[in-house]
C-alpha cells in the first residue's frame, strides 16, 4: 500500500530489539517509505538532529537512555521538536501513557505490531504533520501580509495627517465636480468643514458665476495636459472674495483612465493686495513724473498769457465793456489754470516747503471760521481737541490745505446737510499698530479725524479716491486733485492716511502725523498704570502676526493670554477653561466661523461673557449692539488702546463685585 508520503517521507524507528528493526525496516521500505534506524536513545538523538526524519516510531523500554527520556530530549531540541513520535510498547507492559502524551508523543503503537495499524497510524501522523506545515506556512505568509498592511495604513495616516498639516487647501474632485477630498487647509481657507462640502459641486461652492467660463476652459485643457496652474478667484463660506494660486493634476487609476482631479490651493489674497498698493504707489509716481513735466509747461504758456491780459487792460483803459470783459476773463481762467497747474506740482514734488512747528489747535480755529462763513447752514461743524496735544513739524500752509480738502470733500457729500466732526488727538504707535497697517512706523504721532454723515463710498471706490484725475463728481465740478494732493501732503510729512466709509452712513478719513518728539517715560508710566492683575484673555485672530503680538503686548503689561485663530477653537478653548478666562478679545472677521456666530455661541454657554470686538471695518455702532460685546477696537490698535479698553471693562467688573460684597 503506497501513497503520496511515501516518495519523500522518511522514518526512524527507534529500537534496542534487531528482530523488530528487521522487521519494521523491511515492511515499511516495502511501504514506499525511506527508513532509518538506531538502537538507542542516543544515536536516534544523534541521528535526528543530523538528518531530521518526518516521523520517529519509538521504544519505550530501552537499556541506557530510555524512549521518554529520548522524546523528551527530542522535544527541546529546536531541531526536532517538530517531528511526530509514536512510541511502541508490549502488551505486558505497564506504560504510563499519559505521560509520554505530555512529553509530546502524538500516539501509541502495541507490541506485537499489526503492520496494517502501524502503516495507518503513520500515514495518519504524516498527512497531519503536512497539513500542519501547510497551515504554519499560511499564518506566516497571512502574518507577513497583515504587517505590510499595517505599514501601508500607518503610511498612508501619515500622509493623510501630512495632507492636513499643511496650510494650503487641498482638494480631490470627481470629473462630476463632486467633492471627494477636503483637508484641514480647505476648511481654514474656505470656511466649511469637510463633512458639509463632501459630495457637493465645487463649482457652485467656491466659484462666482462669471468665473465659470474659465474653469471650464481649464478641464477642457487638463484633459490633454494632466496639469494646470494658474490664479482663481473664489469665495469662502461667509462670501468673501477669496484669490488663491491653484494647481490642477490629472489623477488616473490602474488602468491610466482618468479618474479625478487633486488640487492644491494657496491663499494669495494678502500677496495680492500688497502687491495692489506697490502698483497703485509706482502708479502714482509715474503720473507725478508725468504731472510734474507737463505743470512745468503749462507753468510756462500760462504765464505769458496771463501778463499780457492784465498789460491789455492797463494800456487799454478807454476800450468798450465788452473787451474788458473778455480780458478779465482770459486773466481770471489763466489764474485758474495756474491754481490747478500748482495743485499738480504740490502732487508730483511732494510738497516742499518751509517745516515750522505747528499747532493743530491754530488751523482747527481757523477752519472753524472759514466753515460758519462759507459752509451753508444745513451743515454742523464739531471740534473736538485733546487737551495737551502735541505739535508736529511742517509747512502751515499746506496742513492748512490738506484740513480744507477733507472739509470740503465732507461738505461736497452731504448735498442735504449733515455733520462734520474734526477732531484731535495723540497717539503712540507702537510694534503692534506698526504691524498692522505698512505705512505706520514706531512713534508718536497725532492723529486728525475728519468725519462726515454723508452718502459714504463703496470699497471699489475708496481703493481709487488718492489717485490724482480720479473724482466721483459731475463733469466740471472737480479735478480729482483734492485728494491726491491731500496724500501727497501727509506723506511730505513723514504720515499716512486711513479711511472707513459706509454707503449711506458716512466717510472717515484719520490723518497721521508724526509728532514734534515727546517723553517717552510718560507713556511708559500710563501703560504700568494699565496693568492686569494676572487675568486670563483668550485672543481670537486669524492673523497669526497679530496674534502673536497681542499676546506678547498683554503679557508683558501683566495678564495671562490663552490664542486661538478662529471662533471653532475659540468655543472650545472656553469650554475647558470657562471659569478662568476673564474676558475674551475677539477679531469679527475669521474664516471656519466668524466673530459674530462665536460670539453668540459663547453666550448661549455664559450669558455674563465679557466681549470686546476687533475689526478692520468701521462698523462700530453695528458691532456695539450685538449682546454681549462691551467695547468696539478698530484695527490697526496700539498697545495703549488695547490696555485702556481692557482696563476699563475689568476695573467696572472688581467694582461691582466690591460692591455685592459690601451689601452682604
Amino acid at each position: 500500500m503506497t501513497n503520496n508520503f511515501h516518495k519523500s517521507s522518511v522514518i526512524l524507528i527507534v529500537d534496542d530489539t534487531p528482530i523488530n528493526l528487521e522487521m519494521l525496516f523491511d515492511f515499511l521500505g516495502q511501504a514506499g517509505f525511506t527508513v532509518l534506524i538506531a538502537e538507542d536513545g542516543e544515536s536516534a538523538i544523534a541521528r535526528a538532529e543530523y538528518a531530521p526524519p518526518d516521523l520517529i516510531l519509538l521504544d519505550i523500554l530501552m537499556p541506557g537512555m530510555d524512549g521518554f527520556a529520548t522524546c523528551r530530549h527530542l522535544k527541546t531540541s529546536e531541531k526536532t521538536q517538530d517531528i511526530p513520535v509514536i512510541f511502541m510498547t508490549a502488551l505486558s507492559e505497564t506504560v504510563d501513557k499519559i505521560k509520554g502524551f505530555e512529553l509530546g508523543a502524538v500516539d501509541y503503537l502495541t507490541k506485537p505490531l499489526q503492520h496494517q495499524e502501524v502503516l495507518a497510524r503513520i500515514q495518519l501522523h504524516l498527512k497531519l504533520r503536512t497539513l500542519t506545515k501547510t497551515l504554519q506556512a499560511q499564518n506566516l505568509r497571512l502574518e507577513t501580509e497583515i504587517a505590510e498592511r499595517l505599514q501601508v495604513e500607518e503610511k498612508i495616516r501619515e500622509q493623510a495627517a501630512l495632507l492636513d498639516i499643511t496650510s494650503d487647501a487641498i482638494i480631490v474632485k470627481d470629473f462630476g465636480n463632486q467633492i471627494r477630498f477636503w483637508n484641514q487647509g480647505a476648511e481654514s481657507l474656505y470656511g466649511w468643514p469637510a463633512t458639509e462640502v463632501i459630495g457637493q459641486d465645487v463649482s457652485q461652492l467656491l466659484y462666482p458665476p462669471d468665473s465659470l467660463s474659465q474653469i471650464q476652459s481649464i478641464y477642457a485643457g487638463i484633459a490633454d495636459s494632466g496639469f494646470w496652474h494658474g490664479e482663481l478667484k473664489q469665495i469662502n463660506k461667509q462670501g468673501k472674495n477669496v484669490i488663491v494660486s491653484s494647481r490642477w493634476t490629472l489623477m488616473r487609476d490602474r488602468n491610466g483612465q482618468p479618474k479625478s482631479i487633486l488640487t492644491v490651493n494657496t491663499d494669495i489674497t494678502e500677496k495680492k493686495h500688497l502687491e495692489s498698493q506697490i502698483l497703485r504707489a509706482q502708479r502714482l509716481e509715474s503720473i507725478g513724473t508725468l504731472a510734474s513735466g507737463i505743470a512745468h509747461d503749462l507753468n510756462n504758456i500760462l504765464t505769458p498769457i496771463l501778463t499780457a491780459a492784465q498789460l491789455l487792460q492797463l494800456k487799454l483803459p478807454d476800450t468798450n465793456e465788452r473787451n474788458q470783459q473778455m480780458l478779465k476773463t482770459i486773466e481770471n481762467n489763466s489764474k485758474r489754470g495756474a491754481a490747478l497747474v500748482k495743485q499738480v506740482l504740490q502732487f508730483a514734488r511732494g510738497v516742499e516747503g518751509q517745516r515750522t512747528i505747528v499747532q493743530i489747535s491754530h488751523l482747527f480755529f481757523e477752519i472753524q471760521q472759514i466753515f460758519h462763513e462759507t459752509f451753508p447752514k444745513s451743515l454742523e461743524l464739531t471740534t473736538q481737541i485733546q487737551p495737551g496735544l502735541w505739535a508736529v513739524i511742517g509747512d502751515a500752509t499746506h496742513l492748512h490745505q490738506l484740513m480744507m480738502n477733507l472739509v470740503v470733500n465732507a461738505r461736497d457729500a452731504m448735498p442735504s446737510g449733515g455733520n462734520i466732526t474734526i477732531s484731535a488727538e495723540n497717539i503712540y504707535i507702537d510694534e503692534q499698530y506698526a504691524r498692522m497697517n505698512l505705512d505706520a512706523r514706531v512713534g508718536a504721532y497725532i492723529v486728525i479725524t475728519v468725519a462726515d454723515t454723508g452718502v459714504g463710498m463703496p470699497s471699489e471706490i475708496i481703493d481709487r479716491i488718492f489717485e490724482p484725475f480720479f473724482t466721483t463728481k459731475e463733469l466740471g465740478k472737480g479735478t480729482g486733485l483734492g485728494l491726491s494732493t491731500v496724500r501727497g501732503i501727509i506723506q511730505s510729512h513723514g504720515g499716512f492716511v486711513t479711511v472707513a466709509s459706509q454707503v449711506s452712513k458716512g466717510t472717515e478719513f484719520k490723518v497721521f502725523l508724526p509728532a514734534v518728539e515727546v517723553a517717552k517715560t510718560t507713556l511708559g508710566e500710563d501703560l504700568e498704570l494699565l496693568k492686569g492683575n494676572g487675568e486670563l484673555i483668550l485672543v481670537v485672530d486669524d492673523e497669526s502676526g497679530i496674534l502673536e503680538t497681542t499676546k506678547i503686548s498683554l503679557e508683558t503689561y501683566n495678564y495671562k493670554v490663552m490664542t486661538a485663530s478662529n471662533g471653532i477653537e475659540a468655543i472650545a478653548l472656553y469650554a475647558q477653561h470657562e471659569a478662568k478666562i476673564s474676558l475674551v478679545l475677539m477679531d469679527m472677521m475669521m474664516p471656519s466661523m466668524d466673530g459674530a456666530t462665536a460670539i453668540s455661541t459663547l453666550q448661549k454657554m455664559n450669558s455674563q461673557v465679557k466681549v470686546v470686538a476687533v475689526s478692520g471695518l468701521n462698523a462700530s455702532d453695528k458691532l456695539t449692539k450685538i449682546p454681549g460685546i462691551k467695547k468696539f477696537i478698530p484695527k490697526p490698535y496700539t498697545t495703549k488702546e488695547l490696555l485702556q479698553t481692557l482696563h476699563s471693562i475689568l476695573a467696572q467688573q472688581s467694582s461691582n463685585l466690591v460692591k455685592a460684597h459690601n451689601r452682604e
